[in-house]
């Protein structure tokens, strides 16, 4: 992890004086400027469901909601150009090990083929276990196909990959810090940050989880015992079944065919699916050349919540537009409260963030420190009936400059699981005043003034 840091910004020193800053998109009047469709689209299984059908849906399930989740749906939509997926079945999991497991089971029972995109996949333990299991699943004959982030596996050697492209699997190094390696136009900065695992066209798994022995340990959260041997990671996944999979699937063949990698025609990508469950949710993913779908739809969250705001966040470095919005939410009365690290496995992302702290204790948004694991998700839940878990993080980096994916859950079962699991973490976690934070070392300071001049690159 400490080369990988390293080398970014090393990759951040060298881009400084040959790049232009791009900028996030003005979101300051957002929901005035769009133009809203008078019913939110939803489709399933079968198609497009009819206005009648998707009303139906929509107000049978949150007829006693506080908050007219309609309108909320159809703004996103209106913003991100996406639509509400029916019919899902949506598992929550919980750190490393329950999410390890549940991938394993998957895709031990693949019988066409696995696409896999990560940011990390190490030469470790865990790594190698996870190597040896693709390897035989394609010497079996499933087509396994891998992209990984140059940046993210700038310390797994090239013989680790070479053993299984040897084996038949197809692999895509995501825009090569080398030059020389590139098809495209040189862009280190911008990274492939996602984590997809889809099997069959059937299964998918999305969140923060990457391929490393750090996610080896669980955090205290849910852990059957409260006495780890080893610092856990706290990082939360989800397991998808149903219609909402192709559009998962669609994301990770984009970027396969946008790098003009081999053909990939010979798999069975898009069986025919059919509804499993009862979750609503949207699949967006966004990408530096894209439009910043996923912090548009978090932008729109936030200034439509009516009562709480609850965000678990590994990497906290916010734009003005992002603050400004919790600030807002807090004076129309909206309960506010950010989980963030108490410890962390980037120090300099970790004073940025806590450079922000001043502004917003004093707009009232209340701050929490998760302790003594390593905290690594990046979910959100609002009103109990918005939620979203994903690869995304709440900075410039991820909004701005990689490729992400977040899926947004319709609904108040899900909603009130993830709230629980948000309860849960505040047990282990301690709330900053700004009376403890006045009293940090100055030393603390000036690391927080260094890091933030880094803000636009971390």
């Amino acid at each position: 992890m400490i080369n990988r840091i390293f080398l970014s910004y090393l990759i951040v020193a060298t881009i400084f004086s040959s790049t232009a800053c791009a900028s996030l998109p003005d979101v300051s009047e957002i929901s005035s400027n769009l133009l809203t469709p008078d019913n939110p689209t939803v489709t399933n299984a079968k198609g497009r469901l009819s206005v009648s059908k998707s009303r139906s849906l929509l107000s049978n399930r949150w007829k006693n909601s506080h908050i007219d989740i309609a309108a909320m749906a159809a703004l996103e939509e209106a913003a991100t150009g996406k639509p509400l997926i029916a019919g899902n079945k949506v598992t929550l999991l919980y750190d490393g090990p329950q999410t390890m497991e549940a991938m394993i089971t998957a895709i031990n029972a693949a019988k066409d083929h696995i696409n896999l995109e990560t940011y990390i996949f190490d030469q470790d333990e865990l790594g190698i276990r996870f190597a040896e299991m693709l390897i035989k699943r394609q010497l079996s004959g499933v087509q396994v196909n891998i992209i990984y982030d140059s940046v993210g596996t700038v310390g797994t050697p090239q013989v680790f990959f070479d053993k299984m492209r040897d084996a038949g699997i197809r692999l895509l190094a995501f825009n090569p810090i080398n030059p020389l390696r590139l098809t495209g136009p040189w862009e280190p900065n911008n990274r492939d940050h996602r984590k997809i695992l889809v099997v069959d066209g059937l299964t998918a798994f999305t969140g923060g989880v990457n391929i490393s022995s750090t996610y080896a340990n669980s955090s205290l959260f849910r852990s059957k015992t409260r006495r780890e041997s080893k610092v856990g990671w706290r990082d939360t996944h989800i397991k998808i079944e149903g219609p909402a999979v192709a559009a998962l699937q669609w994301v990770f063949l984009s970027t396969w065919l946008g790098e003009k990698s081999p053909d990939l025609s010979d798999s069975n990508f898009f069986p025919p699916l059919k509804d499993v469950g009862d979750k609503l949710v949207r699949v967006l993913d966004s990408s530096p050349d894209g439009d910043h779908d996923i912090y548009k739809a978090y932008i729109l969250a936030i200034q439509e919540a009516k009562k709480t705001i609850h965000i678990t966040s590994a990497y906290f470095v916010p734009d003005q537009a992002i603050l400004q919005a919790l600030g807002a939410a807090v004076q129309r009365g909206v309960e506010v409260k950010i989980i963030l690290p108490g410890v962390s496995d980037s120090g300099m992302v970790f004073h940025a963030a806590h450079s922000f702290y001043s502004e917003m204790l004093a707009k009232g948004i209340k701050i929490y420190q998760l302790q003594i694991a390593v905290l690594h998700a990046k979910t959100a839940v609002i009103d109990q009936v918005w939620a979203t878990v994903g690869s995304t993080n709440i900075d410039t980096r991820s909004f701005l400059h990689n490729k992400e994916i977040n899926v947004v859950v319709f609904g108040a079962e899900f909603g009130i699981a993830m709230e629980n699991a948000f309860i849960e973490d505040l047990r282990y976690s301690v709330e900053m005043t700004k009376e403890k934070w006045d009293q940090r070392p100055f030393n603390d300071k000036l690391k927080e003034w260094f890091a933030r001049r880094f803000e636009y690159w971390l």
